[in-house]
């Protein structure tokens, strides 16, 4: 039977989907493990009332898991490894944290008016940990085969290399040579270009507000 999944509608496109990483990492959980589900576009200018019903806190992404819907992207993958366990994609716990600090680096850098600030630095410090981290462990965070950890780096990492590129002209060092094969590697699997934003401009559209407000 199909999961009922609530997501982030693009801005100004009530039908389209969106560019919540949050989301996108449960459904590329979903299209990872083959479990079939039915796609909910929520428009966050315009909230149905079913939906604050069922999750007042109107946040995204939440699936309905036995008539319950469940909130907060860690805990239903979390419940989809549980509930699905094949193919396994639980992390190695020694791996879990990987790359955990790239996109609070990234939106620093993003909203920054101050190029000496220090946040450019910080965002390179933390793609140079991966790159070392992949150099060593790679192609994937935990060796040869895609893991959790993957799947929700892989949206974080395409919104810095899309928002960067568009508001400061910025890309990914080519020296870190690792880093750009694994979101290369990321970017080209099916699973992510059925799960991303259709154009790079509903992403743009989602960091405006937060760039123009910084």
């Amino acid at each position: 039977m199909a999961l009922d999944i609530a997501v982030k509608a693009a801005v100004g496109f009530p039908d389209t989907l969106g560019d919540c990483p949050f989301c996108q990492r449960v459904l590329l959980t979903l299209e990872e493990k083959k479990v079939p589900y039915n796609v909910h576009l929520i428009d966050f200018s315009n909230k149905p009332k079913w939906f604050l019903d069922v999750n007042p806190e109107g946040k995204v992404p939440v699936v309905k898991f036995d008539d319950k819907w469940v909130p907060d992207s860690d805990v239903i993958v979390g419940t989809l490894e549980e509930k699905y366990p094949e193919p396994a994609l639980a992390t190695p716990s020694e791996f879990a944290s990987v790359g955990s600090k790239i996109f609070s680096s990234f939106v620093s850098f993003l909203k920054s008016k101050d190029p000496k600030d220090g946040t450019e630095q910080a965002l390179l410090n933390e793609l140079k940990a991966l790159d070392e981290h992949l150099k060593e462990h790679g192609p994937y965070v935990a060796g040869e085969k895609i893991s959790a950890v993957d799947l929700s780096l892989a949206p974080k990492l395409y919104h810095l290399v899309v928002a960067l590129g568009h508001f400061k002209k910025w890309t990914i060092p080519e020296d870190l040579s690792h880093v750009n094969n694994y979101t290369k590697l990321l970017f080209s699997r099916e699973s992510f270009q059925k799960t991303k934003p259709p154009k790079d401009e509903y992403l743009i559209a989602g960091w405006a507000p937060k760039v123009d407000a910084a």
